[in-house]
């Protein structure tokens, strides 16, 4: 169900912006120049013509303009220019940026491109400049602490943005920390690009949103506009530009998976979840060594989405003299973020089992089942006795992304020979909630109907199945109650302050240094709170709440796209309900409706980490005219951070068994602990380029880079989860002292420019990775907080010693001990919703897995890069496509091993086609983007559990994209716009594909825009 909501003054403002636009003005065009420079902001360490120059007209001319900046850099460069951007029917940046050889994306469950991949390296580890300043990046964990460095491209609009530079090689110049790439966005300069005005408007047509339910859809259609003004004044020694756009999406997606991960065992293991050797009804159990998964659960959803983007940037340039440029920015961005979910998912507690398995050594299920003795006696609350609840909970979201950043510059052409540059930003990034509630709200409901439960995994969509209740023919509001309720706050905020002073000194025509320093001080702040009532077995009676807060529905419909989602063995019906009348309904019920929502404060992670560094650079460029001409660049760069990093510790005071298979840790008082660390590097490179003929090019680089560790992973103190399992407790501790991965690179490129906007190139690279971070690196188990826990105390093992209970049955062990020791010290049936069982003094004291992160080992990743681009004469045909290869055995997963391992993750092979038309009135763009299978992450629940250390693969994936543009005439041009246009779904899977983790079903998206241009 789609909010209205207030619109902020930042918004209004940016629409303001682009009201005003509509005046008249007059525009010139630019001829097109090459673009050599570094992402800097010192102009005088660039070729004085650069990409912001390029006003291009057409596919065809924007495509040679991407090509001339290829061919003219220092060292490997690739890139887009602003009309390509335009023409690509691209949602943001993330998505232009994957047509560019050896950049894949990572994608948001709703389809969008989120986070870039370079040559194997993932976002973590790929810098983001803007107009060569650095920028801050803000992200959750869900909504939890995040460890993530990576920038969000989703926050950005590709209609704001002038061009994009992609540096693979690294510059003594460049600042540090993108080991895959240094990524350089670059924005509209008045005094370069000369006056300009166009307006564009859209309609965006997003088929997921016909997929969901009623009370979750948003609008059909929903507008996008966006618009471009720059003018100069005072014969072109003052300019100004405004750029800004606003866009609305309403989506859906649909969503399978197994959302509380797979217990991994060794065949004839024991352990939570395991199957005993022999069990009857079990098929072609695993061997000794084979590894074989279990499911916690399956969890079916749907999902809504409403998205809100507004960007703007304001540039004001004043050139007193010929001689001296000064530049003010002020650049902001704001991607508003609603969703509302749907679910149904049964939970697997390991009693009973049934199964049958694929062979090893890495098994995955055929199908997995669990008896449950399930009669037909309901009891007062509306419970069938010895039933299994279907639950079907429903939840909402709401954050806010903002990007500020504010910036100063000065050029200064000291003499013919000498350039100075003084360049100063502060920029933000912040990540916070955008509700009253909070950042995501969870209500469960659940009817206990459900009896043997199989899921059938041997297909691409999972088939649940269940008998139900004798007597009972379906799942219906009548059977339904509320459970437990979770409200999360997360919070994720990036600073950068950031000076730097440059110059280039030229000797000659053919020769330069080029020198500077900086100061960088990096900030950054992730933290998440809870409120939980653990509720899980359900609270009052079907009968006290009405029947209309719930409407049936039946699940299989939002598969459609998945083969086999029309099983007959399905049990898809469900019951869904609007999240707020239920919210009202449980804090009218339990009189608690300050409950229910998120705590005010960060109760649960607070940490917070100040990064300084301060660098200095040389680098020497010169060129020899001999026979074969050669240019060389040999450069050093030195940087020292120092780090300090502060973390709020949670103190633990009880260990509450609420449920079955939970038991919470009530925690007390909150401090912050302090921790420091330092490194230093010297950073050579060196690249060169031989002219071998007019057209062709070899190059040939050496460079050292950085990429820095994760946030959690320099964190300043130890936390533990507040949930506990059968085993114990879990939790991690920062390591401020990592140093940074050093990555030593070799780069080996040959181009061939053969015809007028035709290339081929075939790149290799090599990548020696040392200081690798093993987030499991050391671990340590301890009592830490002297917590007693009921688990193998007195009233437990009395329950064991009864005889009528096993070791691993909960349920059991908890049932007796309410029966026989209800009203003892720790025993109390009566508490909460399902009675609690608190640890006393002379039980076991709980014991916590701690994980330290630590530098580990150094591996090597290499690969080829291939691109062509071709013009068929003046046909207006034309191609453009690239494949890269990445490899690296020593850092991919070993399927067959338990335990953390070293990987890298977004390690894939990834390939691009674009066929294209474009003649007299017609722009005509098909695009094919395929990124092959890769490691997402090497752990699908607590990293602590060694049974859920399991990776999480992004299977195999491609997608077909259209433009089509008709340009009535100079001013006036229609295109229309279709994105994933054969309905492609995703899959994520672990150790084998029968393992999914997650199924996910978008749909096509639909674009019609016009655009203007005053000249």
């Amino acid at each position: 169900m789609k909010q209205v909501q207030s619109v902020p003054r930042k918004r209004v403002l940016t629409s303001a912006l682009l009201i005003a636009m509509a005046a008249p003005a007059w525009a010139q065009q630019a001829e097109p120049q090459s673009a050599t420079a570094t992402p800097s902001t010192t102009a005088s360490e660039a070729d004085p013509t650069t990409l912001d120059t390029v006003v291009v007209k057409g596919i065809r001319a924007s495509l040679e303009s991407s090509m001339n900046l290829k061919r003219d850099a220092q060292g490997v460069v690739d890139g887009i220019v602003a009309e390509d951007i335009g023409k690509f029917p691209d949602t943001n940046l993330a998505e232009s940026l994957q047509r560019i050889s050896g950049v894949s994306i990572d994608r948001t469950p709703s389809g969008e491109g989120s986070k870039v991949t370079v040559r194997g390296i993932g976002p973590d580890h790929n810098l983001v400049l803007l107009n060569g300043r650095q920028m801050p990046g803000a992200l959750l964990n869900g909504f939890s602490a995040s460890n993530s460095r990576a920038f969000d491209f989703a926050n950005l609009a590709s209609e704001a943005v002038s061009g994009i530079e992609v540096y693979k090689t690294g510059l003594a110049s460049n600042p540090t920390g993108g080991i895959g790439a240094t990524i350089n966005i670059k924005t509209v300069r008045p005094l370069e690009s000369g006056p300009l005005l166009n307006l564009g408007v859209k309609t965006v047509h997003d088929t997921s949103n016909d997929n969901l339910p009623k009370i979750m859809q948003g609008d059909d259609y929903t507008p996008e506009m966006s618009g471009i003004f720059s003018q100069t004044f005072a014969d072109g020694k003052f300019g100004i530009a405004v750029t800004g756009s606003y866009q609305e999406r309403d989506s859906g997606f649909s969503q399978v998976g197994v959302t509380a991960g797979w217990r991994t065992h060794f065949g004839g293991e024991g352990g939570w979840g395991a199957i005993a050797p022999g069990t009857p009804g079990n098929d072609n159990l695993p061997g000794p060594t084979d590894l074989y998964s279990v499911p916690q659960n399956l969890n079916y959803s749907v999902n809504g989405i409403q998205r809100q983007r507004t960007n703007g940037q304001v540039t004001l340039q004043w050139a007193p003299t010929d001689r001296i440029t000064t530049t003010l920015d002020y650049t902001y961005s704001e991607n508003k973020i609603q969703q509302q979910r749907n679910e149904m998912s049964v939970w697997f507690n390991f009693v009973g089992q049934e199964s049958a398995w694929t062979d090893g050594p890495a098994a995955g299920p055929v199908f997995y089942r669990e008896l449950i003795p399930c009669t037909g006696t309901q009891n007062a609350n509306g419970t069938y006795e010895g039933c299994s609840d279907l639950a079907m909970a429903g939840g909402i979201s709401a954050t806010k992304a903002e990007n500020e950043s504010v910036g100063f510059n000065v050029e200064w052409e000291v003499t013919d020979a000498l350039d100075l540059a003084f360049d100063y930003h502060r920029s933000t990034a912040e990540l916070s909630p955008d509700s009253e509630w909070g950042s995501q709200g969870n209500i469960g409901t659940a009817a206990w109907v459900r009896g043997d439960t199989t899921v059938y995994f041997d297909g691409e969509l999972p088939i649940l199945s269940y008998t139900l209740a004798p007597g009972v023919s379906g799942v219906d509001p009548s059977q339904a109650r509320p459970t437990g309720r979770q409200f999360v706050n997360g919070y994720s905020r990036g600073e950068v302050d950031q000076g730097q002073l440059s110059g280039t000194f030229k000797f000659g025509d053919f020769s330069d240094l080029k020198f500077g320093v900086a100061n960088t001080e990096v900030k950054n702040r992730t933290a998440w709170g809870i409120n939980e009532a653990a509720d899980w077995g359900g609270i009052g009676n079907a009968s006290d709440f009405a029947d209309n807060l719930w409407q049936i529905d039946n699940m299989s419909r939002y598969f459609d796209a998945f083969p086999g989602y029309n099983d007959p063995r399905f049990n898809s019906q469900f019951l869904v309900f609007d999240y707020e009348a239920m919210r009202r309904a449980v804090g009218d019920f339990t009189g608690r409706p300050d409950l229910a929502r998120a705590p005010d404060n960060y109760n649960r992670a607070d940490l917070r980490t100040t990064e300084k560094t301060r660098s200095a650079y040389l680098q020497y460029s010169t060129s020899w005219e001999t026979r074969i001409p050669i240019n060389l660049a040999i450069g050093v760069r030195y940087e020292k951070t120092e780090i300090e990093s502060a973390a709020q510790v949670d103190t633990p005071v009880l260990v509450r068994w609420v449920a079955d298979n939970e038991f919470f840790t009530d925690m007390g008082d909150k401090s912050f602990t302090t921790m420091t660390g330092e490194y230093d590097y010297f950073l050579p490179n060196i690249d060169a380029s031989f002219e071998l003929t007019e057209d062709m090019v070899l190059r040939a680089s050496y460079g050292h880079s950085l990429g820095r560790p994760g946030w959690q992973d320099i964190q300043g103190g130890q936390t533990v989860s507040p949930l506990l399992r059968i085993n114990g407790g879990s939790g991690n501790s920062g390591n401020p002292n990592l140093k940074p991965l050093l990555s030593k690179n070799i780069d080996l490129s040959y181009e061939w420019y053969y015809a007028e906007a035709s290339y081929f190139s075939v790149g290799y690279y090599r990548k020696n990775i040392s200081n690798y971070i093993d987030s499991g690196a050391g671990s340590f188990q301890d009592t830490l907080f002297s917590l007693p826990t009921p688990v193998g105390g007195a009233y437990w093992n009395a329950a064991i010693g009864a005889g009528g209970c096993g070791s691993a049955d909960v349920g059991c062990i908890r049932q007796y001990i309410f029966d026989n020791f209800d009203g003892q010290p720790g025993v109390d049936s009566t508490a909460g919703t399902n009675g609690e069982i608190t640890g006393i003094e002379g039980d076991p004291l709980t014991v916590y897995n701690i994980t330290i992160p630590g530098n580990a080992g150094s591996h090597t990743l290499n690969g080829f890069e291939l691109s062509l681009q071709h013009m068929f004469g003046d046909s207006g045909f034309g191609v453009a496509a690239n494949y890269t290869i990445v490899d690296s055995d020593s850092l991919s997963y070993d399927n067959n091993a338990k335990g953390p391992q070293q990987v890298l993750i977004g390690l894939s092979d990834s390939a691009n086609l674009v066929g294209f038309y474009d003649k007299g009135p017609w722009q005509v763009r098909l695009a094919y983007n395929w990124r092959d299978k890769f490691l997402n992450s090497q752990y699908d629940g607590d990293a602590a559990d060694v049974a859920k250390n399991n990776p999480v693969y992004v299977e195999e994936y491609g997608q077909w994209d259209l433009s089509v543009g008709y340009k009535f005439n100079d001013r006036f041009t229609v295109q229309f716009e279709g994105i994933n246009l054969t309905d492609e779904t995703a899959r994520l899977s672990e150790r084998h594909k029968n393992i999914l983790f997650y199924g996910t079903q978008t749909g096509p998206r639909y674009m019609l825009g016009f655009r203007y241009n005053f000249r």
